[in-house]
């Protein structure tokens, strides 16, 4: 689960476009060679997140539910 700490010091879970930002901040790193397979991965990543944005909220909000019924 990523998680974030808020300005009143609590846990709070990372939104889905603050993951994608990630994502291409670590794809930046690699840029330099594009046949890395590191690179190919966050690249692809990227994409398929950014296509599917609204599916990874969904994921997202479910993975939050799910971890608040097992705590």
């Amino acid at each position: 689960m990523l998680f974030a700490i808020s300005r009143r010091g609590w846990l709070t879970m990372i939104s889905a476009e603050e993951v994608l930002a990630k994502l291409f901040e670590l794809r930046k790193e690699y840029n330099d060679d594009p046949e890395d397979p590191m690179y190919q991965a966050l690249h692809h990543a990227c994409l398929f997140i950014s296509y599917k944005i609204g599916d990874f909220k969904d994921y997202l909000a479910e993975a939050e539910l799910q971890e608040e019924d097992d705590e």
